[in-house]
Parts: structure tokens; sequence; C-alpha cells
């Protein structure tokens, strides 16, 4: 691609929108993502009695379906970026493509 082109691609509304929204929506989900895991790791600095609370008679503490829950929403945040991505961000990235033609 040219920098005509490059510049041309910039300037389109829709691409700004794509770029804006895609952004956001990943800034978003890494963010909810570092709260719970540095929710934990303070939680292992600062009070890791509780993590090591039994749950129940057996060796099961709450530090383990703990840190597997925080597994399970990593996946969990990924695959609603991987929805959205496949909806709407992929809509947006084709309309771009066809008000630019041969450029894109």
């Amino acid at each position: 691609m040219t920098p005509e082109q490059i510049e041309q691609v910039k300037n389109n509304p829709k691409y700004q929108k794509l770029v804006k929204e895609r952004s956001k929506f990943a800034w978003t989900l890494s963010i909810i993502m570092l709260v719970v895991y540095y929710a934990f790791i303070m939680t292992i600095a600062f009070n890791p009695s509780f993590l090591g609370t039994k749950i129940g008679d057996g060796v099961m503490t709450i530090g383990i379906p703990t840190g597997i829950a925080i597994i399970f929403i990593a996946f969990a945040l990924a695959g609603i970026y991987v929805k959205r991505a496949n909806g709407e961000f992929d809509e947006l990235t084709k309309e771009v493509r066809e008000e630019l033609g041969d450029i894109a």
C-alpha cells in the first residue's frame, strides 16, 4: 500500500469507529482480568490464611477453587472477545473493505 492509500484507510470513519470500539472493548476486558488477578495476588500477600481456609473435612482449601475460577474467568473473557470480534468487529471490517474497494 502506498502512503496515500494508508491515509485513506486511516481517515475512513468506519475504520476509526472499528479501531475505537475494538480498543475500548479490549482495554475493558483487560482491566477486568487485571482486577481479578491482582485481587487474588493481594489476597495471597495480605491475607493468605483466608485462601488457606479448609472447605469441609478434606484437604481442599478456598484457594484452589478460587484459582480455578480465575482460569475460567480468563477463558470466558477470551470467549466474549472472540464472539464480539467475529460478529460486530468483522462486520465493521467488511464495511470498511467494501467502501475502500481495491485499496483494503
